[in-house]
């Protein structure tokens, strides 16, 4: 029997079985029991945004970078789409062709007019004429290293009013440091990332710091915050950013010392700001 009280109101049981959240009798193991969580609790972050969109216009687009299996996808589109299709559009882009194809399939068996499933790189998505000039919603979830660089590249070009980042795996930012260690080494604050370890860990604080300060860069206003139910994970920072037409001088300012700072005057051209 199906444990309804773990799941939300109007979800299909079918997709959920189709995502092998639910076994084929309606059962929820430990582990798809912790998946749910996780994807309800972005939901809950996410829901607000797509309604902000809708009242400014009816039809909202969403592009989900890095979306593997698109549980994610799936799940919003279950949710919030469903039930009024022409309402808007989820665009799963991912690199490795059996998942697009299996995600193109389920679209089709669910009847889920509304998304589309696309074989790119993020960075390739960019600059692909099968994506609409504007898009109102990225998301990017553990998207290593530079993914979410892209996927920030992406949604600046798409003139995106909102995006959701829960970044993995920085190593770009730490490798810098360390092939300017030498030189960094006359500053006191380079005992911050002086050893190995520590030049792994400040490296991938530092990126999400220059990421927020890029996004301000560009007029928007940065919450970060932390994915309960994520503890498993070391990666479960959340950065929400909003487009608002904020000033951009002072963060880009700030960036820019932050970067002269730290030796990392040659990733300027990642950072951008205008």
């Amino acid at each position: 029997m199906t444990e309804h009280h773990e799941i939300k109101p109007g979800q299909s049981v079918e997709l959920l079985k189709e995502l092998h959240i639910l076994t084929r009798d309606g059962k929820l193991n430990q582990d798809s029991r912790r998946k749910l969580k996780q994807v309800y609790h972005l939901y809950q972050f996410i829901e607000p945004l797509l309604k902000e969109v809708q009242a400014e216009h009816p039809e909202v687009t969403l592009v989900d970078h890095g979306a593997g299996k698109s549980y994610l996808g799936f799940i919003l589109y279950d949710l919030f789409f469903k039930d009024k299709p022409s309402s808007g559009h989820i665009y799963g882009i991912e690199t490795r062709d059996e998942l697009v194809k299996k995600s193109q399939e389920l679209a089709q068996r669910l009847n889920f007019p509304g998304m589309s499933f696309l074989n790119l790189s993020v960075a390739e998505s960019t600059d692909s004429d099968l994506l609409p000039d504007t898009i109102d919603v990225v998301t990017a979830l553990h998207a290593c290293n530079t993914a979410t660089d892209d996927a920030i590249a992406f949604a600046l070009k798409k003139n995106a009013k909102f995006m959701v980042l829960v970044p993995c795996c920085q190593a770009e930012v730490a490798t810098v440091l360390r092939k300017n260690k030498s030189q960094a080494l006359k500053n006191p604050l380079s005992e911050i990332w002086r050893h190995p370890i520590h030049t792994r860990e400040f490296g991938s604080q530092i990126t999400n710091v220059l990421r927020c300060l890029q996004l301000e860069a560009h007029g928007y206003q940065v919450t970060v915050t932390e994915l309960v139910g994520w503890e498993h994970s070391m990666k479960n920072e959340l950065i929400i950013a909003q487009y608002k037409d904020l000033p951009r001088r002072k963060p880009a300012e700030r960036l820019a010392a932050v970067l002269a700072e730290l030796g990392l005057d040659e990733m300027q051209e990642r950072f951008f700001t205008a």
